[in-house]
């Protein structure tokens, strides 16, 4: 340190005339040394601001307003990353011990639950959460909690097709389908999570054959988003595609004019494993293993399985939401009911490598 000239280092003779000198240097000699000032008033050195990091899949509009809402609220500053699911986990392994991600969002309850196999997330208790996510909606010890849900469902084309005609998975592998339906790749998680819960629920063999039945039937080699597919029913490529609910309800809502000129040819059906039961996948979060403000991802999760966040959810970006008594867009009421498989959605990460390799087997690209 460079001490100011008027002081000897070397030797210094402490009269009336130099002490009063270096009474005056104090305060620079502190402030040289990185202490922090006093907070005016007090005393007392200011807190540091309060932040949460966010590592998100999503890139919803909603979500953003959502965050902003919770720092209005609370105070707590959120900070976001965004990016694929597959490349934040690849992020938080590399950063280890030193990650300053807080929370890890992803879009399919596979994701989330192969994030937690792979060490990145950690147990939290909360009676919020507990409360507010059903139990087959979230991880069993707590890892990952459920905060939209969405059922995978069959479109089809209003003036071709009959609702009894697919009222189950399995109707779409009849050979009346034959160059009919379509869906996109099996490297989309969505269609992997579905064969997850027909593996889960019947078997890996009959999982197999589920998706070699498909194969004979489409109506081209599987290409684009849910949206590209529910288009091409629209255009009369296919008469019936598997699609995510929200992605339909986004459709309804929107002002463009081809999915305006879509949706008037578009029906929806909760297809069933039984008779009784339409698959679901959530996106959801869990806190990420070395969350440095772990006390304010956990109140972040809260927040966003709350009332009124549960709401904005559903009207911003026509997803289903978890928690019971919230009432859902009305895109997707006119929809019509359906009751959700309550399969512990853990299990589609469990049988996700199975599901690959049995849509390898299939033939389904």
């Amino acid at each position: 340190m460079r001490f100011p000239s008027f002081i000897n280092t070397s030797r210094t003779i402490f009269t009336p005339f130099n002490m009063r000198h270096l009474l005056i240097a104090l305060p620079l000699l502190i402030a040289a040394c990185g202490t922090p000032a006093p907070e005016p008033g007090t005393g007392t050195t200011p807190p540091p601001p309060r932040e949460v990091n966010v590592y998100s899949h999503r890139h919803y509009d909603v979500d953003q307003q959502l965050f902003d809402q919770f720092t209005e609220s609370t105070g707590i500053k959120v900070n976001v990353v965004n990016a694929g699911g597959d490349e934040l986990m690849a992020r938080l392994e590399q950063e280890g011990a030193k990650s300053p991600c807080d929370i890890f969002i992803t879009a399919d309850a596979g994701k989330l639950g192969l994030a937690k196999t792979r060490g990145l997330l950690q147990a939290i208790q909360s009676s919020t959460l507990e409360a507010n996510v059903p139990a087959h909606l979230r991880d069993p010890q707590g890892e990952w909690f459920g905060l939209t849900m969405r059922a995978r469902v069959i479109a089809y084309n209003k003036n071709k097709v009959k609702p009894a005609e697919i009222a189950t998975y399995d109707a779409l592998t009849a050979p009346r389908w034959k160059g009919r339906v379509l869906v996109r790749s099996s490297e989309n998680v969505y269609n992997q999570s579905l064969l997850a819960a027909l593996i889960a629920r019947n078997g890996p063999d009959a999982a197999e054959t589920w998706a070699k039945g498909i194969v004979k039937n489409m109506a081209r080699a599987p290409k684009g988003s849910d949206t590209d597919q529910l288009l091409a029913v629209a255009e009369g490529i296919g008469d019936v595609a598997i699609a995510n609910s929200y992605y339909i309800g986004k459709l309804m809502a929107s002002t463009e004019p081809e999915k305006q000129k879509a949706r008037e040819t578009i029906g929806v059906v909760f297809p069933t494993f039984d008779g009784t039961h339409t698959h679901v996948n959530v996106s959801g979060g869990g806190v990420a293993k070395h969350a440095p403000h772990k006390a304010e991802a956990i109140a972040l999760l809260e927040f966003l399985s709350s009332d009124a966040a549960q709401q904005r959810f559903a009207e911003g970006n026509k997803e289903y939401p978890v928690k019971a008594g919230i009432t859902p867009a009305a895109e997707l009421i006119a929809f019509g009911t359906f009751t959700p498989d309550t399969l512990n959605l853990e299990a589609l990460s469990r049988f996700n490598a199975e599901a690959v390799k049995r849509f390898d087997a299939a033939g389904w690209r």
